[in-house]
């Protein structure tokens, strides 16, 4: 007589023992090195205690681990509270869980982003907006004057107006929070891209191909808003498209599908 004969596992099982897995993995992971690790241990060895009290039918001291299980998961909650809310935050930054909940935060910060670009747009007032993803552009941040501010329609347009000494170069906004102007970025040498290109464009398109970072441009001549991700450039886009690109791209990280077309700087 075969173990699975006896002990009957289902699909269900597996996927159960995999989650717990990995969430015991995970919780390890966030308190390896730490005091919380020994607190684990003290924890767990008090539980086995309990399961071998439990199973001699030991009458006085199944009574008082009865008593103290009530508190148990109150005590849980206190001793693990830092690594408890390290554990949730992974979990809310994860592109799975971010492309179906979107903050008031969040929809206040791509509100901000389109109103400006578009008033951008209309005033001819040449932009380069930067957005991390995965990838860090810490490098690029540190290259432009620190800011440091919430993003707010008033602070974009201030920025990039062309009597500002900042308005030279990229701004790049990091969580909802604008880090830095006048920034650097890496100029592409794709021959494919159109002669026409100006910098910002150029600089766009060479960022995203070195980092998943996604890109918003405003041509000063032309007043044409655009975009650049995964190093492809996407030129012509009005306020609602410019609006949906830019939740997809930050809440889904959907790669771009579009082909490259001719822009004017």
């Amino acid at each position: 007589m075969r173990l699975f004969d006896i002990i009957p596992i289902r699909v269900v099982d597996l996927i159960e023992i995999g989650i717990v897995a990995y969430v015991l993995y995970k919780l390890y992971q966030l308190m390896r090195g730490t005091i919380a690790v020994q607190i684990f241990f003290g924890v767990l060895v008090l539980y086995l205690i309990q399961v071998l009290v439990t199973a001699a039918d030991m009458t006085m001291l199944r009574v008082l681990f009865s008593s103290v299980s009530e508190v148990f998961v109150l005590a849980v909650i206190i001793l693990f509270q830092p690594e408890i809310r390290r554990l949730l935050l992974l979990l809310g930054q994860n592109p799975l869980i971010r492309k179906f909940v979107t903050s008031p935060a969040q929809e206040e910060m791509l509100e901000e982003v389109t109103t400006a670009v578009t008033e951008m747009s209309k005033q001819h007032i040449g932009a380069l907006i930067a957005f991390e993803r995965s990838t860090g552009l810490r490098s690029y941040i540190e290259t432009g004057a620190p800011i440091h501010a919430k993003v707010t329609r008033d602070l974009l347009i201030t920025i990039f107006y062309s009597q500002n000494p900042l308005h030279d170069g990229a701004v790049i906004i990091r969580n909802r929070r604008i880090e830095a102007a006048r920034c650097i970025l890496p100029v592409s040498t794709n021959m494919r891209l159109s002669p026409h290109l100006g910098l910002r464009h150029r600089a766009a398109v060479g960022l995203t191909e070195q980092t998943d970072a996604f890109v918003i441009i405003v041509s000063e001549e032309t007043g044409r808003i655009s975009v650049a991700e995964n190093g492809v450039l996407t030129s012509g886009l009005t306020g609602g498209e410019l609006l949906s690109r830019l939740t997809q791209a930050l809440y889904s990280h959907t790669p771009a599908e579009e082909q490259l077309e001719p822009l004017e700087s």
